[in-house]
Parts: C-alpha cells; sequence; structure tokens
C-alpha cells in the first residue's frame, strides 16, 4: 500500500503505464538470456495445437500437446497422404493402362479381380477394368485379352475375400496373348514394357501371367528368369486361391515400338541391350572396328532368310557377291530357338533382311554394328521407319534402307509395271490391312539385282571402318 501511494506521488498515470511496460519487457529479455544459455540441456518443447470439438452439443476448446518429432511425422504423414491420393490407375495412355496399388492387395484369378482392402490412404469410389496387353486401340490383339478389374473395398460393398496365400514382394499382372506369338509384338508389347516396368524391383518381384502361353514362356525363359527370381504365377489356374501382396502392378508401360524413353524411364534401350547380353551370355559386345587396308579381319554378314514370303529367291548369288567383298557369310531364317539365335546375331557386324518380324533380332547385334532394311514393293517407307529404323538409331546400330525395283519383286510375274499394284499401292489396298498384307507382305519374293546391292553392302563395310 505505501509503495502505490509512493509511485502514485512520483508519476503520473501515463508514466506509470511505461514503467510497467519497462519491467515487463526487462524481465522477457531476462527470460531470454536464461533460455539461450539453457538451450543445448533441453530437448524438443512440444508443440501445442488447439482445436475446436463438439461434445454432447457443447463446443470445447481442447489443447493437444505434441513434440517436435510427433509433428515431424504429421508432416511427412500428410505428404505421403497427398501422393497416395493420385489414382491408382492410369487409364489414359493412348497405347496401355497401367494400374499401381500399394497396400493389403488381393488377387483373385477366378474372378480377374484385384482387391483392394481398407486404407486411410484411399479415398474414392472408382473401380477400373482394364486388359493388362499393351496395344490398347488394337481390338483384333485385345479382344482375346482376359479383363481383369481393380475394386477398392469401397466399391465392393462387401467383405474382400480372405487370403490363402502370403507373399512378401509385389506382383505384376501381364498377358501374354495378343499378338505374343510374332517375334515383333512378343519384344515390343511384352518384353520391352516388362523390363521397364519390374527392372528395378532387382528380381525381388513376381509374374503373374494372364492368358498364359506355355511355348512363348519356355521361348523367351531365359529373360523371365533374369527379371524375376521366382517361378511364374498361372493366375488364371489359380482357382479360388486368394493371393496377397504388398503391391501389384496390373498391366505394363509402354512408350514407343521397340524404343524406351529414357525420360519415362529410369532406363533406356541401351540398358535393355545390356540386359539381354547377359540375359544370354553374350560375348560381342561391340562390332568390328576395320582399319583401312585391313584384308586379315573379315566382317560377318548375317543374311536373315525366310521361306514362306518375303524371301530371298536369289541366295547363292548374293551369298557369293558379299564374299568377294570381303564378308564373312552367315546365312539363316533366325527360328524361335533362343538358346542359338541371340549368340548367332551378336556374333555378327552386318545384318541384312527384308522386312519383316526377324529383323526384330537387331536387339542382339554388338554396338556399331549396321543393320540393312531392304523394302519390298508396297510403300513400306513408314513401317520400316517405326518398326526398325528409329529403334535401331536409338540402339547404337548404323541404318541403312535398300528399296527394291519393280524388277527385283516377285510381283512383276503377276502383274504389268503399269499397274495400281506398283504405281499406287495406297489406291490398291484403299488402307485395307488385309489387302495390303495379302498382296504385298503374304505374296511377295524378292530377287535382289547383286550389282545394284552391291554398292549397299561396299557403304556398309565403310561404316565399319
Amino acid at each position: 500500500m505505501m509503495y502505490d501511494t509512493i509511485l502514485s506521488r512520483s508519476f503520473s498515470r501515463s508514466d506509470q503505464k511505461k514503467l510497467g511496460y519497462g519491467a515487463i519487457f526487462f524481465c522477457l529479455l531476462i527470460l531470454a538470456s536464461i533460455f539461450t544459455a539453457l538451450k543445448s540441456h533441453l530437448g524438443a518443447l512440444p508443440a501445442l495445437t488447439l482445436r475446436l470439438t463438439t461434445v454432447d452439443d457443447h463446443k470445447m476448446l481442447l489443447i493437444e500437446e505434441k513434440s517436435a518429432s510427433q509433428e515431424q511425422e504429421v508432416i511427412t504423414v500428410q505428404k505421403n497422404f497427398t501422393r497416395e491420393m493420385e489414382p491408382l490407375c492410369n487409364v489414359m495412355d493412348p497405347r496401355s493402362d497401367y494400374c499401381s496399388i500399394t497396400g493389403d492387395v488381393r488377387v483373385q484369378g477366378s474372378s480377374s479381380t484385384v482387391f483392394v482392402a481398407p486404407s486411410e490412404m484411399l479415398t474414392g469410389n472408382d473401380s477400373w477394368t482394364i486388359r493388362p496387353y499393351a496395344r490398347k486401340g488394337d481390338e483384333t490383339a485385345m479382344g482375346p485379352i482376359r479383363k481383369w478389374s481393380i475394386l477398392p473395398s469401397a466399391v465392393a460393398h462387401r467383405p474382400i475375400p480372405i487370403c490363402t496365400e502370403h507373399h512378401s514382394v509385389p506382383g505384376v499382372i501381364f498377358s501374354t496373348g495378343g499378338y505374343a506369338g510374332n517375334n515383333f509384338h512378343a519384344f515390343t508389347d511384352i518384353i520391352i514394357p516388362l523390363f521397364t516396368t519390374t527392372r528395378h524391383f532387382g528380381g525381388e518381384v513376381k509374374l503373374l501371367v494372364t492368358n498364359k502361353n506355355p511355348r512363348w514362356l519356355q521361348k523367351f525363359r531365359a529373360i523371365l528368369e533374369n527379371l524375376s527370381k521366382y517361378e511364374i504365377i498361372d493366375i488364371d489356374s489359380a482357382g479360388e486361391n486368394i493371393h496377397c501382396f504388398p503391391r501389384v502392378i496390373v498391366g505394363l508401360k509402354h512408350h514407343k515400338e521397340m524404343i524406351i524413353d529414357p525420360s519415362r524411364s529410369p532406363y533406356s534401350i541401351s540398358d535393355f541391350r545390356a540386359f539381354l547380353r547377359s540375359a544370354y551370355s553374350l560375348k560381342k559386345e561391340n562390332a568390328i572396328k576395320l582399319q583401312d587396308g585391313e584384308l586379315k579381319r573379315r566382317p560377318r554378314l548375317l543374311i536373315v532368310s525366310r521361306k514362306r514370303s518375303r524371301s530371298f529367291t536369289n541366295l547363292a548369288e548374293i551369298t557369293t557377291m558379299a564374299e568377294t567383298l570381303g564378308y564373312e557369310v552367315v546365312a539363316s531364317e533366325l527360328d524361335s530357338n533362343m538358346s542359338r539365335t541371340p549368340a548367332i546375331v551378336n556374333s555378327c557386324d552386318v545384318m541384312m533382311g527384308v522386312h519383316g518380324a526377324g529383323l526384330t533380332n537387331l536387339v542382339f547385334l554388338p554396338e556399331n554394328a549396321v543393320l540393312i532394311q531392304i523394302l519390298p514393293i508396297g510403300k513400306f517407307e513408314w513401317h520400316a521407319k517405326v518398326c526398325f529404323g528409329d529403334p535401331a538409331r536409338r540402339m547404337n546400330i548404323k541404318y541403312m534402307e535398300y528399296n527394291i525395283k519393280e524388277k527385283e519383286s516377285s510381283l512383276i510375274q503377276e502383274f504389268p509395271l503399269d499397274h495400281v499394284v506398283f504405281k499406287d499401292p495406297v489406291a490398291y489396298h484403299k488402307h485395307n490391312w488385309n489387302l495390303f498384307k495379302s498382296r504385298y507382305l503374304e505374296k511377295q519374293n524378292v530377287e535382289l539385282d547383286v550389282n545394284r546391292f552391291r554398292q549397299t553392302l561396299v557403304k556398309a563395310m565403310e561404316l565399319l571402318h
């Protein structure tokens, strides 16, 4: 009381307020100094969170206390939640549908269904039905492909089935149907997309095959065994068994024909070719490098021969001419025997053949080899470029084309030179694929003019210098 009287007499009311503010500031300054001195001895202070809630119609202000580490966990969960909110499936790609589901994922072969268990990270009522084959839009190829449903529990409106088989590694569902019997489609529709989809798992992934093709699986066994350390699962024959995985991918990512786009994948087509060399124990990484005037070493020329269509009718004459130029010639049809075909191709420096699936084996050629694609009558330029020309350049293979003349085609035996078959192939088939295929692919053979073609082989040898 006495101090209050003294203050009131010595200072005006405004002065008293200023003095009070100064005292408060001085106290805060002292506290800050103490805190700074002891900071290294203190743990992380809790964070206070105010939350307005309602209990029994009464609003209450709750104060929640979180440590700094708990606060960081909340931030991390929020980031993960944002990432997981992305759609499980991408069905907007023009070439292939693709789903990637992480969590409690259950696969039932009998119903072709992938069930997704309830999860805090899974919201929405979307479901998807896709065919796991990378030639979307081609109904001839896609028609027989089995449809798979991706069904989150919120959409199923019933309890999801109980696991009967548990797997500790991810699973990938893909089809070996469609055009898989054709070597070109086997690689561009399945093998290359399967590589880009599974390679980063380092073998710790299980392959679930739908539309199982036993011959196909046997043919490419070396590739499949190097992508997965586990037995292949024939998921269509799994019956009522429920296979449970921590992650399931349905469908394969496809970029372009025989090409991997590095901007969309951690891998390139060069990585794929290195993978093939390892899978098939191929010894030759680089094509021969010739020196000017060198006579001792002969580059190996592989002539891809065909028996049924687009075959060389003067193979012996072509072989003799090539040998006079200094080539060691190997002629092979390159059949489906993958125990020998990769080694044959890899041993050669130049490969030549008429446009067709056999040229797909260029993937086994060594670096800096030469590919000569022979284009029959029929306006094959676009097909030649997309199927083999562009991929060859991406694979570090030197690419050449040779367009045959009318007199080098067997069609000359059926039609006069001024026929529309020669003059305007597009007008002849009118974009009818079956007519194009029948006339220009299945009913045409090639008799190379060896004198004219000679310059192409000379140029190929120059490219090896």
